[in-house]
This record gives structure tokens, sequence and C-alpha cells, in this order.
């Protein structure tokens, strides 16, 4: 019998969150609106940010809480389409 974790982080990679999230806000900007961090606001890119989120604990702790913020947002809206 197979264990699945409760996490909704668990088995997801930093790249796919960071582009799920600039998807959900329609870019860096709205993103860098929620979390203002440089790496979101100057010249940004999924690469670049992606190197300062792996070397920076403290900001990839925000981007994850806004994730599963955001997972959250959406599990609320499927709910109320139902």
């Amino acid at each position: 019998m197979e264990h699945t974790s409760k996490d909704p982080l668990h088995g997801k990679r930093l790249d796919t969150i960071l582009e799920e999230l600039v998807a959900y806000y329609q870019g860096f900007e709205k993103l860098g609106e929620q979390i203002r961090i440089k790496c979101f606001t100057d010249n940004p890119s999924i690469s670049s940010s992606l190197k300062f989120l792996r070397k920076t604990p403290w900001a990839r702790t925000k981007v994850e809480s806004l994730y599963l913020y955001v997972l959250r947002q959406q599990k609320k809206a499927a709910k109320g389409h139902q």
C-alpha cells in the first residue's frame, strides 16, 4: 500500500510552483505586488527567480506560503461553482 502525503508541496518542484504562480497572477508584475522581492520586480524571469529562491530560504518560504494560499482559493472557487 502506498502512502500519499497530505502536504500539497510534497513532490512539487520549485519551478512548477513559480510557473503556476506567474500564470495565476498573470505575470511577474502582479506576483511582485503579492511578494515584494527584487527577483519579481526588477527584470524578472523564471530562471533568475529560481536562482534567488534556491539560495534564499525566507523568500522561498514566502513563495511556498503564497502557493498554498492560491491552492486554497482555487479549491474554494471550485466548490462555489458546483
